[in-house]
């Protein structure tokens, strides 16, 4: 299959249902699963880009249940070094992760995507229990089922230290750049 990406944006979507309103896969609400849910899987540009916002204003409210939700019972994670797998061990290594990377605030932007995979590149800051101040840079690809649940997730992460005054992602209110741009 074709990645579509961001200069594709000219591409004539097929007709699809809107977009889920919560971070929840449409048809799951409280975990239960409708029988009858279409397919959520992101076919077109703009199913990919609100995925990848939901994404980041759910992993933003640093609440590892809500964000767990969004993957499948039997998701498989890389994350950095460290393999993950199910919603339980989700939950578990988010609650351990934001206990550690205090004053989180995470960017995602899209990059592509084809079919069922979203590519995702991402920044984000935070402080360790030291005061120590950090950027962390990296690439996600992600993969669905057909009820919109992400089944994989592949994270390359890498932190670089900065000084609290080299922030440059607002940790009041939705995540901006000081001057309203993304981070390049």
């Amino acid at each position: 299959a074709r990645l579509r990406c961001d200069e594709d944006d000219d591409l004539q979507a097929p007709p699809r249902p809107p977009p889920p309103t919560l971070f929840l896969p449409p048809g799951i609400q409280h975990g239960l699963r409708r029988p009858t849910t279409p397919s959520a899987a992101p076919v077109y540009i703009g199913m990919a880009i609100d995925k990848v916002q939901k994404a980041e204003d759910a992993w933003n409210t640093r609440d590892s249940a809500k964000v767990a939700m969004a993957y499948s019972q039997d998701s498989e994670w890389r994350n950095r070094s460290q393999f993950v797998t199910g919603r339980k061990e989700i939950q578990d290594f988010l609650s351990d992760k934001w206990n550690k990377e205090l004053d989180y605030k995470l960017q995602k932007m899209y990059w592509c995507h084809s079919e069922n995979r979203i590519a995702v590149r991402f920044a984000y800051e935070y402080r360790n229990k030291k005061g120590e101040w950090f950027r962390a840079h990296g690439n996600e690809n992600w993969e669905f089922d057909d009820l919109g649940y992400m089944t994989r997730r592949e994270a390359s992460i890498n932190d670089v230290p900065i000084l609290e005054s080299e922030r440059v992602i607002s940790v009041e209110g939705p995540p901006q750049t000081k001057d309203n741009t993304r981070w390049n």
